[in-house]
């Protein structure tokens, strides 16, 4: 593993003086750091970080006529009284955006008799609607399906329902079709610009904004209060692992804070018992939003994924019922201990097998095993692609006949590729580095007998005898697209700090960036230099009492800074796997409800002579993406902006060399492309064409590369299509001239647009992954000594 050092540009005086106010009983410069470093850059940024009652949250209706839709349909539904079924999902955004629905929908539908909802099964069934469950609420009366976390893409599932007379409202934010699915009305916030604050909701924030929206049209209607969904809100937004940016921030902040003040009520007064007992169960407060992702948000995960069947945690999430809420409690612990003793077994498994590969020469890890719990796998390929640095995929070949796919992870319904063998493997996929897993494995959907997934998470299913096949294409795939960069496992350092710095006032410093997420991690602490005394190891027990197969190992760190030493665990590890003499760690500062006491929780160490590896580049690199406005520069250097997306490293590589040879800032500057469909792209050009030859106008190449967003090759690949439909392209000096005649080669055409088509796919699948690529791998590529060295 390769580990980086952010940049630790200077903030000013005047951001230090402003964190101050913050800070009271310390320094604030390490925080002033960390939010500088993560482009919070003025005053204004700043107090709207910070403090939730200075953002200005968006309306539910800057979803537009789609969300005018919703809300009129429900009220049609409400003044006649017809029958509603809310359609989740399994995972623990799913379940949270069922609840809202469940509790907010509630205030105007009676439960159980006007409002009914619907959960698929994880091992039987696949996200997303399916007929079965349609025709079994349609015999229950019910006229309207409001989908959350889900349903975007079921096309053929939604035409189906409204042939039975279902009509159907959407509420997701996972991957569009082409067009508009055939509903009442869609919500999906992937509709609205990249840069709107609402963009990133997950699926529980936008269930809430349906809420909030017909409590706005129907104020006198609601008994309870519309803030009261706000902690379940909370609890989806950050175990879905969503950008916490905009409107998504300050949801989770204000949920957290109705988290926390319901958990102090003693039991009998509290708005959500159940929720209360698991975090008793898992020894939290829910102050942090590592309660969340550490703690409720692994266990209602846990259910469907030995279970399958997770709808009584709707139940858990939202009955008043004392005694009956702390009997799913208890289910759902024991679910999350098994959870974990089967992830364990997994683990080893997987190490075993990888013992036995040549990771060097692997792009893309893919194993499979016949007695692998299909439930686990996708946390075991998420674990394995964070320690090697590869995109890994892991897959049961246990089971026989058709089945259901149900290992989607948090995206778009799998769709049946090729009909159902005999034997079928089924598994998950997870993704590092930025690498787009979904389209890797959608390229090789020819292969495959079921898909679905997000660029960071895919389930599948396919054909036993076609791994071998698969493992081949998509590892030659990524090759290719990578370029010859090799994949590495890198971590990234924020700060850098001693064993003295640890403690309550380096914690409430690192507090002010909470709620982290993506786009905003947990602060990483580098500390060098240090030894670890008085380690040990022990199974973890249940809340019974009883041990499970999952370790953790128990320390104190001590450097030359103090002579106090400092608690710390390291998850998942046994003792002898610390280094016995001086070394460097890398990790995340906590505190300990249950101890009542801070303590470190440990990422990853090593022996001290290894130190050197911890480097930084020789120019610094600045990570403005997506930023509206670009940060001034107050003295020079002034840095090299890079603007445009690149297509491979060999553009990045260019631009660090032009950077380094004149001493500048690399300043990467592009916002995240839109995405065009490659055959919509293909008809603008051919329009482009038409209009040329008809009004004998010319263009530049760069005019009709701006306008396609295409490449250079990917245009010659266009003109060659041209050509066989009949255009011709010529050059007149700086210009092109294109006209049409009859000689159109139909054969030949058709293997043209193709190629194109391949092109404009494969240049926006490198596109999309340079777009998102974390800084710390453009650092890792910046440091390596052959860059550096003038010979990259």
């Amino acid at each position: 593993m390769q580990w980086i050092l952010a940049s630790d540009e200077k903030p000013p005086e005047w951001f230090l003086q402003a964190i101050k106010q913050y800070t009271p009983t310390s320094s604030g410069y390490f925080a002033a750091q960390l939010l500088w470093q993560r482009g919070i850059r003025d005053a204004s940024q700043l107090t709207a970080f910070v403090n939730p009652k200075a953002y200005q949250p968006a309306s539910p209706f800057e979803f537009g006529q789609e969300m005018q839709l919703a809300v009129e349909r429900l009220q049609r539904a409400w003044k006649t009284g017809e029958k509603i079924a809310i359609w989740g999902d399994f995972d623990a955004d799913g379940i949270t955006s069922t609840a809202v629905l469940w509790d907010g929908l509630g205030q105007f539908f009676a439960q159980n008799t006007h409002l009914i909802y619907y959960i698929p099964n994880r091992l039987t069934e696949s996200h997303g609607l399916n007929y079965q469950g349609i025709d079994n609420l349609a015999k229950q009366g019910c006229t309207l399906i409001v989908t959350c976390d889900t349903g975007s893409t079921n096309i053929d599932e939604i035409t189906y329902a409204q042939q039975l007379g279902l009509d159907i409202i959407i509420t997701d934010h996972h991957t569009l079709p082409p067009q508009r699915p055939p509903v009442t009305a869609i919500i999906n916030p992937r509709y609205l610009p990249s840069e709107h604050q609402l963009f990133h909701l997950s699926g529980v924030a936008v269930a809430y904004k349906l809420v909030e929206a017909l409590y706005q049209t129907l104020p006198n209607v609601p008994q309870q209060s519309l803030e009261d969904l706000l902690d379940l809100v909370a609890v989806g937004l950050i175990a879905d692992l969503v950008q916490l940016s905009g409107d998504c921030r300050y949801l989770a902040q204000l949920g957290i804070e109705r988290l926390q003040e319901d958990f102090k009520q003693p039991p009998s007064l509290r708005r959500r018992p159940g929720v209360g007992r698991l975090l008793e169960l898992c020894q939290k407060s829910g102050d942090r939003p590592t309660d969340i992702s550490f703690g409720l948000g692994p266990r209602i995960n846990a259910v469907s994924r030995i279970q399958g069947d997770a709808s009584f945690c709707v139940e858990l999430l939202t009955s008043r019922d004392p005694r009956r809420v702390n009997q799913l409690a208890e289910v759902t612990e024991l679910a999350n201990s098994r959870r974990k003793s089967l992830q364990k077994e997994v683990v080893e498994q997987v190490k075993q097998k990888l013992n036995q590969m040549d990771l060097s020469t692997t792009s893309v890890i893919v194993l499979s095993d016949s007695q692998w719990a299909v439930g686990v796998l996708g946390l075991v390929a998420g674990q394995v692609a964070q320690e090697t640095g590869k995109p890994t995929i892991l897959l049961s070949t246990e089971g026989t006949g058709d089945w259901r796919l149900g290992t989607r992870e948090d995206e778009t319904s799998p769709q049946p590729l090729v009909p159902s063998p005999s034997i079928l493997a089924r598994g998950s996929a997870r993704s590092i580095n930025s690498v787009d897993l979904y389209q890797l494995v959608k390229n090789q959907a020819h292969l495959l007998h079921r898909f679905g997934g997000h660029p960071y998470a895919a389930g599948l299913s396919l054909p036993v005898e076609n791994i071998p096949l698969f493992t081949e294409a998509i590892n030659q795939q990524l090759r290719q697209t990578l370029g010859g960069v090799t994949l590495t496992s890198t971590i990234q350092a924020d700060l850098v700090v001693t064993v003295a710095d640890l403690g309550k006032e380096l914690f409430l410093e690192l507090k002010l960036l909470e709620p982290c997420g993506m786009g905003n991690p947990v602060p990483k602490l580098l500390i060098q230099n240090c030894w670890f005394e008085n380690a040990w190891h022990r199974n973890q027990q249940d809340w019974q009492g009883k041990k499970v197969q999952y370790i953790k190992t128990e320390f104190d760190i001590r450097d030359n800074s103090t002579k106090n030493p400092f608690p710390g665990v390291w998850w998942g590890h046994h003792k002898d796997e610390l280094p016995s003499g001086q070394c460097d760690c890398i990790a995340e500062l906590d505190y300990n409800t249950f101890k009542k006491r801070y303590e470190i929780r440990l990422i990853t160490v090593r022996p001290s002579e290894q130190f050197t590896q911890v480097t930084q580049p020789s120019i610094p690199i600045l990570d403005w993406r997506n930023i509206p406005t670009l940060p001034l520069t107050p003295s020079p250097p002034h840095p090299l902006l890079l603007k445009e997306c690149p297509t491979s490293w060999d553009d990045l590589r260019a631009w660090l060399r032009r950077s380094l040879h004149n001493q500048q800032p690399l300043a990467i500057a592009w916002s995240k492309p839109e995405r065009q469909p490659p055959e919509q792209i293909w008809l603008t050009l051919v329009g482009i064409a038409k209009y040329l030859s008809r009004t004998n106008q010319i263009v530049t190449r760069v005019q009709l590369l701006q306008k396609l967003g295409i490449s250079n090759s990917s245009l010659l690949l266009g003109f060659k299509a041209l050509k066989y439909i009949g255009f011709t392209v010529q050059r007149q000096d700086l210009y092109l001239q294109i006209s049409q005649d009859a000689n159109a080669e139909s054969t030949l055409a058709e293997v043209a647009i193709d190629q194109f088509l391949a092109a404009v796919r494969e240049e926006q699948f490198q596109r999309q992954y340079f777009a998102d690529v974390p800084l710390s791998t453009i650092l890792a590529i910046a440091v390596q000594p052959t860059f550096n060295q003038g010979n990259f």
